[in-house]
């Protein structure tokens, strides 16, 4: 059980469009200019993706040992902070996608659906 940093980054340049950049001193990754993930935050054994509220419930609900809101307002608009030695690889992906799809321009969530 668990991922490593590098199975992270893997699975979060699978997307389609996404890019790897850094933000505020974190490697983050971006569809369409907007960031749906990170590594390292708040520290280097932790990962974060951005969902919805109602996404973040259901992720912390299904493995509550992986997943918690990031702290303050971020948290509160579904900023979910991943434990990399917890999280499962499976529910993971389900994460980042739910991630990706939500950033990305509904023109490209749209295709990426039809190709799966």
């Amino acid at each position: 059980m668990g991922v490593t940093r590098q199975e992270f980054r893997r699975m979060a340049l699978s997307f389609v469009d996404t890019e790897a950049r850094s933000h505020m001193g974190h490697p983050d990754f971006r569809v369409a200019g907007k960031v749906f993930a990170t590594l390292g935050y708040p520290d280097a054994a932790w990962g974060m993706v951005k969902l919805t509220p109602i996404e973040q419930g259901m992720f912390m609900d299904a493995e509550p040992e992986s997943f918690k809101p990031c702290a303050g307002a971020w948290g509160k608009r579904g900023a979910t902070n991943v434990k990399l030695s917890a999280v499962k690889k499976a529910t993971l992906r389900r994460a980042l996608a739910a991630a990706w799809e939500f950033a990305a321009p509904p023109r490209l969530a749209k295709q990426s659906a039809r190709e799966e």
